[in-house]
């Protein structure tokens, strides 16, 4: 079974009712899931996954960015998932995370999605398990067995996204009657230590029963998968409690709100000991997929002019449309044109999408030779030009971000004058906002040499998408192993050594660390709340941003680590390429607007030499011009005051066997309180 659109919602019982009732229903207002799915659907191996296949597409998200790969849509999927963080602005910013008094307490059932969501899974669960101990199931044991598995991954998956967002949670296992008192009792929020427990407790269920990579060629959910989401979780949840211990937010903390509670009265936390634990798991789990073979970069930046593919193995990871022969990759979405499954990555990563990285993204690689790019004798060329910033550093970043002499057309389809061309300058005053390069640094990620793909009609775009790959498992051990230890033992170096000679760096990491200099790093991950972070986990966190960037992590990477404390007090201002310096000549004519103005295309130089693309208009109605803010209250979101009231037996907030998240009012339209 092929992980696209088309073939993932093929199930004919559970078409557009399925997907209805995962979005309206809330654990407390519920249609019965028969209605959903007849009680007969689940007799064969062959329905069971039919049965999963229409929620590949819904249940696979991240929990702040969204999707897990390209979505058919106009714009560069997978290459702009880190917007919201100090590594990547789109658009106009985003004033609800970044501005005052945006963001407001909703009226509603905010966890309705989500808790229809565990009610599918639930129900399935309860259905095939009973179905295959019973021996009522037809179809080969191992394939009843990873459908189980996949009920599994999917219920982690969606009590994750909802632990990352919301914290303390309700744990639901079962179908629950419709009735008020029910459903009520089942509403108490455990502490998310216990939630983050139960996860990986699925997990663990999950990795029992899936088959492996082989059996799918990564096109489904598999074991290894499973272990390296099952990392993912713990290293999440122990560093969570690790920064966020003792601002309200972690269980035991003396402003915990879930300490008034009478179900969690006697309860006592040892969060060192929870933090521990978790990580331990996290270590565990990505030593078993962490020792996969990485994809090989034979350090060839450019494809010569006749060559569309087979250049650079590395480069082609995230352009090829298989991934079937990359064993790194242990799941990925393909797609398919003559099924209409595409989308427009390729055209937008070459034209620009209103994107683009920033500046201290960009000075976070390292040079080639493993110093950081201010440190003496480093050989950093300056950046007056794209290709100086790249000259010598990291080959991740010469590889998947443009600069003015990367080739652009190799395709001997296109016609002479474009055969060979190269990229040039990013359109940064392109007229068309939506084609815009709003920082100078345009992703190349997700880019394809394939001329086919980006023809004058957009989405032509077939790239198979990578969704897990065994080099995070190697990340997650290596910062497990730290925080655990407080010292790298043979197996983090091992894969740290991995990391860095593929991506062409010294692997002498040690020579990094003594040469990093944090006042002079620009990366908010320098910090865990206000505090500096000790350079050898700083390089930790920078060899993670480097290696992953346009994975859609970031954003909770930087929650759970805790490095939005700074723009509490001080604003951030994100800042792209240096522009008037020397580039701005290459604009002089097209369309360059720099008076501060509404119609404003880049910041004027008054501002600094460097690209400041939320501060080109300084009007007061530009509410991050002068940068972003941040709020206590934002590290958690807010629950909806129908969610308290629907957990109350007569619908009183007082009563309510939920609470708000701290710093949030139980006030429908409330801001942040701090």
């Amino acid at each position: 079974m092929k992980f696209n659109i088309k073939n993932l919602g093929i199930g004919i019982l559970l078409g557009t009712a399925s997907m209805i009732a995962s979005s309206c229903n809330d654990m407390l207002d519920l249609e019965p899931v028969s209605q959903i799915t007849p009680e007969s659907y689940y007799s064969s191996a062959d329905q069971l996954g039919a049965y999963l296949n229409n929620y590949y597409n819904s249940f696979l998200t991240a929990p702040y960015s969204g999707s897990m790969y390209h979505a058919s849509n106009y714009n560069d999927g997978m290459a702009q998932s880190d917007m919201n963080t100090d590594i990547m602005c789109v658009g106009s910013g985003n004033t609800t995370l970044f501005a005052d008094d945006h963001w407001e307490v909703s009226s509603s059932k905010v966890l309705q999605g989500y808790y229809g969501n565990v009610r599918i899974c639930n129900y399935f669960l309860e259905k095939a398990t009973s179905g295959y101990e019973a021996g009522t199931i037809s179809g080969s044991d191992e394939m009843v067995r990873n459908y189980i598995g996949e009920g599994y991954f999917f219920r982690a998956m969606v009590y994750f996204r909802m632990l990352a967002l919301y914290g303390d949670l309700p744990i639901v296992t079962e179908v629950l009657e419709d009735k008020n008192e029910v459903l009520v009792a089942n509403s108490q929020r455990a502490p998310r230590n216990e939630v983050a427990r139960f996860i990986l407790s699925d997990l663990d269920k999950a990795i029992d029963n899936l088959a492996s990579r082989s059996m799918f060629n990564g096109q489904r959910l598999n074991k290894e998968a499973a272990l390296l989401f099952k990392s993912r979780v713990a290293l999440f949840e122990a560093t969570f409690e690790k920064y966020h211990k003792g601002s309200g937010r972690v269980p035991g903390d003396a402003n915990w709100p879930g300490a008034i509670m009478p179900y969690n009265s006697g309860k006592s936390f040892n969060i060192d000991s929870e933090i521990d634990f978790f990580l331990t798991e996290a270590m565990n789990a990505a030593k078993l997929v962490g020792d996969i073979a990485l994809t090989q970069n034979n350090n060839v930046i450019e494809p010569n002019v006749g060559t569309i593919n087979g250049w650079n193995p590395y480069f082609e990871m995230y352009s090829q449309s298989s991934l079937s022969g990359v064993p790194e990759v242990l799941l990925w979405k393909e797609y398919n044109r003559s099924q209409g499954i595409t989308h427009d990555v390729p055209r937008r990563t070459m034209s620009g999408c209103n994107d683009g990285y920033t500046r201290s993204f960009i000075q976070s690689f390292l040079m080639k030779n493993g110093l950081p790019i201010y440190a003496a004798g480093s050989g950093y060329q300056g950046d007056v030009t794209l290709d100086n910033v790249k000259t010598d550093r990291d080959e991740r970043l010469q590889l998947f971000v443009w600069g003015e002499n990367n080739v652009l057309y190799t395709d001997l389809s296109v016609t002479d004058s474009l055969r060979g061309s190269k990229f040039n300058h990013p359109g940064i005053t392109e007229p068309l906002t939506e084609t815009r390069s709003i920082t100078g640094y345009q992703p190349r990620k997700y880019f394809t040499y394939d001329y086919d793909q980006y023809l004058s009609d957009e989405l032509r775009g077939i790239n198979a998408c990578p969704i897990f790959r065994s080099a995070e498992a190697m990340l997650n051990y290596i910062e497990a192993c730290y925080e655990k230890n407080k010292s790298i033992d043979g197996t983090a170096a091992s894969y740290w050594r991995n990391l860095r000679e593929r991506a062409g760096v010294s692997t002498d990491f040690n020579a990094t660390i003594a040469a990093t200099d944090l006042s002079q790093e620009l990366d908010l991950a320098v910090y865990s709340g206000t505090a500096q972070v000790d350079p050898t986990l700083y390089n930790i966190r920078r060899e993670r941003v480097n290696e992953l960037f346009s994975e859609g992590q970031r954003f909770a990477d930087l929650i759970r680590w805790r490095s939005f404390d700074n723009m509490i007090t001080t604003k951030w201002v994100p800042e792209g390429c240096n522009f008037w310096d020397d580039m701005y000549q290459y604009y002089e004519g097209e369309n360059l607007i720099a008076d501060g103005g509404n119609n404003s295309t880049v910041s004027m130089k008054e501002l600094g030499t460097y690209l400041r693309p939320y501060s080109r208009s300084l009007e007061a109605s530009n509410e991050l011009r002068d940068g972003y803010t941040w709020h206590e209250a934002y590290y958690l979101y807010p629950l909806g005051i129908s969610d308290l009231r629907t957990a109350s037996s007569d619908r009183d907030l007082n009563t309510s066997n939920m609470y708000q998240n701290i710093h949030w009012p139980a006030e429908a339209g409330g801001h942040a309180l701090k």
